[in-house]
């Protein structure tokens, strides 16, 4: 099984998750921002930990891209976060307004 295999449960509902929640343009857009910002930090920090030696991945495993020296399998986790949390915040508002 791959890294990868692993990730898209994670994307999947999180995409699901944010369309079903989605309020419009200027959502995306900030969306969209936070993403860029994640995947921008994810690349340059896991690529110092991985050249430090904290850690290590075995590349039968992984698809192979990288940016950086990052897998880019890393990168699912940071866009889930993206879209899950506003979808989150977007349910649990739901419930206290009137």
């Amino acid at each position: 099984m791959t890294y990868l295999v692993l990730c898209l449960p994670f994307l999947a509902v999180a995409l699901v998750a944010s369309l079903a929640t989605r309020r419009g343009g200027v959502r995306i857009a900030a969306i969209a921002l936070a993403a860029i910002a994640l995947v921008a930090l994810t690349a340059v920090f896991d690529s110092l930990m991985i050249a430090a030696g904290l850690v290590a991945y075995d590349d039968a495993h992984l698809v192979g891209a990288r940016i950086g020296r990052a897998p880019i399998e890393d990168f699912a986790y940071p866009i889930a976060a993206c879209l899950l949390l506003p979808a989150a915040w977007t349910l649990i508002r739901g419930r206290r307004d009137p």
